[in-house]
């Protein structure tokens, strides 16, 4: 079935012979055009299915109430959560949002924001993708007055707001954990170390130790393993040393904590008797593996809510308020895959 033409101003004009531009001054009530024309105009637009295309129109008028989003991966649970938590505050202010992954690719991430500028957004938020590359699309936003928000991964020279959480602590107190618990040879499975993120969390790793009294073994952390397939690979190599880790804190994600799982359970290694694990981020999946794993709750929906008052509370204070950070505590969430004793 072949689709229905979408009705434009054009064809409105056309019909009743009128000009384009006094078919849209009706349409938007201008004092310019008389009642009688406009009561027309409206009628026959009515009886054509004309439906105005918003988003045109607030890009004529200067205003766009849609916030951009750019995310490395929508599918995942902390960004997915991010987005609910905004969009929960935005929709409660007549706002919309546009959402573009960049798949961790900085090529992708510079195109979603030029796309996002051009059609004027009010605002836009950004976790950074892992993929490097030069701040000029960024900074373009804040040379066109478009509101930045940076969250979780950040770029610390760009004066925004910023929303993250204490990575340091987080991973401090995981390692902690893992001591306390008994386990001595504690090995780091950790992401680019290009994103402060991972390294803040190596560097809380590293004071945990050296705060215990552990030495630091360079050969028990495993760069870049921040998914379930590289985490698969670093345990594997990890476990087969002369004197493997008896723990291994997966900094980067649950996905790697779950490719240590699925290794070690493979080699018939005993959970949390011979080995203890700790992910990151409170994947939903953390709850129901076997044993239940370990992990860090990062708050994302509260961070999501902080993202949107930011942005209102920034508007209303025309632009005044000092950019800051805001912190988000985030809170070791305890389970089975490290209660040793």
């Amino acid at each position: 079935m072949k689709q229905q033409k979408r009705t434009t101003i054009y064809d409105i004009a056309q019909k009743l012979n009128l000009a384009a531009s006094s078919v849209s001054r009706a349409l938007s009530n201008s004092d310019k055009i008389n009642a009688e024309t406009k009561a027309l105009v409206l009628k026959t637009a009515a009886e054509m299915n004309y439906q105005q295309n918003a988003m045109a129109s607030n890009l004529r008028k200067g205003n766009n109430p849609t916030i951009g989003v750019v995310v490395p991966r929508i599918n995942q649970y902390f960004f997915s959560n991010i987005i609910a938590g905004l969009e929960e505050v935005t929709f409660n202010k007549g706002y919309n949002l546009v959402i573009c992954q960049s798949n961790e690719l900085h090529s992708r991430e510079v195109a979603g924001v030029n796309a996002l500028v051009n059609q004027n957004v009010s605002g836009i938020v950004i976790s950074i993708a892992a993929e490097q590359g030069s701040s000029d699309h960024l900074q373009q936003v804040l040379d066109r007055n478009i509101q930045l928000i940076q969250f979780d991964r950040v770029l610390e020279e760009l004066e925004t707001f910023k929303v993250v959480n204490d990575n340091h602590k987080a991973s401090y107190e995981a390692v902690k954990h893992l001591i306390d618990q008994g386990y001595r040879r504690i090995a780091l499975l950790e992401g680019p170390q290009e994103l402060h993120i991972f390294r803040e969390r190596k560097e809380g790793y590293l004071a945990a130790l050296r705060d215990h009294g552990f030495p630091v073994q360079e050969e028990l952390m495993y760069a870049n393993a921040w998914t379930k397939e590289l985490g698969a690979v670093a345990t594997a190599r990890l476990l087969d040393m002369a004197i493997p880790p008896d723990a291994i804190f997966a900094s980067t994600s649950d996905f790697a904590a779950l490719g240590v799982l699925e290794v070690a359970s493979a080699k018939g290694i005993r959970i949390p008797e011979e080995l203890g694990i700790c992910g990151y981020s409170n994947e939903p999946f953390t709850e129901i593996t076997s044993p239940s794993i370990s992990t860090i709750d990062q708050f994302s929906i509260e961070m999501g809510k902080t993202i949107g008052n930011l942005h209102f509370q920034e508007m209303e204070n025309s632009g005044m308020v000092i950019k800051k950070t805001v912190n988000i505590k985030p809170k070791l969430i305890i389970r089975k895959s490290s209660q040793r004793l």
